[in-house]
């Protein structure tokens, strides 16, 4: 069973959660429920929980408040909130899991798994250090949380120069001439990072856009990046990424 405190300032949302819970996460023991970011610190101090869900905006201190209270984080996190004002990259970058009331059942059961594969690993805190910095950071100042062969790796977005494609694993290129090797596809970090600066060239490349140096014309061309690794640019996405390229670089 994984000891579970949730965190919701009204007494209906906690309510909900918790039959919810009951009815779809049996593996969950549910050791205390708080209305308030104070009784809830003190609840974790003491019952050292495995999880916990929070919602993020409380009358006086948030969930964020929270959890700069406390020095030592050894739970995961599942937010729970009404307000989609919050960065979405922030959550999504960081690993951790996100649900906008009402909480839709499947979503719930999704993120109770991802959350209980982290506790079995012991793989917990980096994700939520990474997130608190997110929140107060530029897009290509965010962090990237990366499961590696060793466990997890936090990575600075302008540090990525480009993400390779090996058989099922993505291969990680750093600006410091190191890799990072993640058993998820390249397809997995080209969904995610899609929306900002990195463009996927061919099947087997992600590219960072602001570690480009030049453009090779030919039936697709290449690209030299700065750290002088060329890669080709596949002939049916040259017209999607000589786009992105006018758009970033406002050519």
């Amino acid at each position: 069973m994984i000891k579970t405190i949730l965190v919701d300032d009204e007494a209906r949302g906690l309510s909900s959660l918790k039959k919810l819970l009951e009815l779809n996460c049996p593996e969950l023991q549910v050791i205390a429920e708080c209305r308030d970011a104070a009784h809830a610190v003190q609840a974790i101090l003491l019952l050292r929980p495995q999880l916990v869900f929070l919602d993020i905006s409380m009358p006086g201190k948030n969930g964020f408040d929270l959890l700069n209270e406390l020095k030592d984080i050894h739970f995961e996190i599942i937010f729970v909130t009404a307000h989609n004002q919050y960065s979405l990259q922030a959550f999504r970058y960081s690993a951790v899991d996100y649900l906008l009331k009402p909480v839709d059942e499947v979503l719930l059961t999704y993120a109770v798994q991802r959350a209980a594969g982290r506790i079995n690993t012991q793989n917990i805190s980096g994700n939520i250090d990474t997130f608190l910095y997110n929140l107060q950071h530029k897009p290509s100042q965010m962090k990237l949380c990366v499961t590696s062969l060793k466990g997890f790796q936090v990575i600075v977005l302008s540090e990525i120069v480009y993400c390779e494609a090996e058989s099922s694993y993505t291969i990680f290129h750093l600006t410091n001439g190191t890799n990072v090797v993640t058993s998820k596809s390249i397809i997995d970090y080209e969904l995610l990072l899609e929306d900002n600066f990195f463009c996927r060239v061919h099947k087997s490349y992600l590219v960072n856009l602001a570690h480009i140096k030049e453009y090779i014309k030919g039936e697709g061309g290449s690209v030299i990046l700065t750290n002088g690794r060329e890669v080709e640019v596949s002939r049916r996405r040259k017209e999607a990424f000589l786009s992105k390229v006018k758009g970033f670089f406002k050519i």
